[in-house]
């Protein structure tokens, strides 16, 4: 019997659209940037409003909608402060190896045992039951 087909899913890490191609991730990023701008528009004035609201709605389009290198601005941007907060040159220095002290095995003493050597009956009744794979028994 030959095994039935299974479809592999491609792509699996595409994110779900919601409304034409915005993402659940790019709606709700919106969602707050507009929830963001009308507080902002009840507390400042206008003009003060505008370039406030258009400079923090910039800042979010591009975490919500920017990709580089296929991966979310996000990403990217954690990615770019871990490095910057890592050193730029690395040297190495060698360290010499301290010498570690010479080990002291203790002494082992094996006590043997010698077993009494087998009988030629035994020897040869073990030998008929292994030449013939225990077929035969001498009784």
């Amino acid at each position: 019997m030959a095994l039935g087909q299974f479809l592999v899913p491609q792509f699996i890490d595409v994110e779900s659209k919601i409304i034409g191609s915005v993402t659940t991730r790019q709606f709700l990023i919106m969602m707050v940037v507009g929830m963001i701008d009308y507080i902002l528009y009840k507390l400042l004035y206008f003009n003060t409003f505008i370039v406030v609201a258009v400079l923090l709605t910039g800042i979010f389009s591009i975490f919500a909608f920017v990709k580089i290198n296929g991966m979310p601005f996000h990403y990217f941007f954690l990615n770019f402060v871990q490095t910057m907060r890592k050193p730029w040159i690395r040297i190495w220095t060698k360290e010499p190896l301290a010498a570690l002290p010479p080990l002291e095995k203790p002494e082992i003493r094996k006590e043997f045992i010698a077993k009494p050597p087998l009988a030629t009956s035994k020897l040869s009744s073990l030998t008929l039951i292994v030449n013939t794979g225990g077929a035969y028994r001498e009784e």
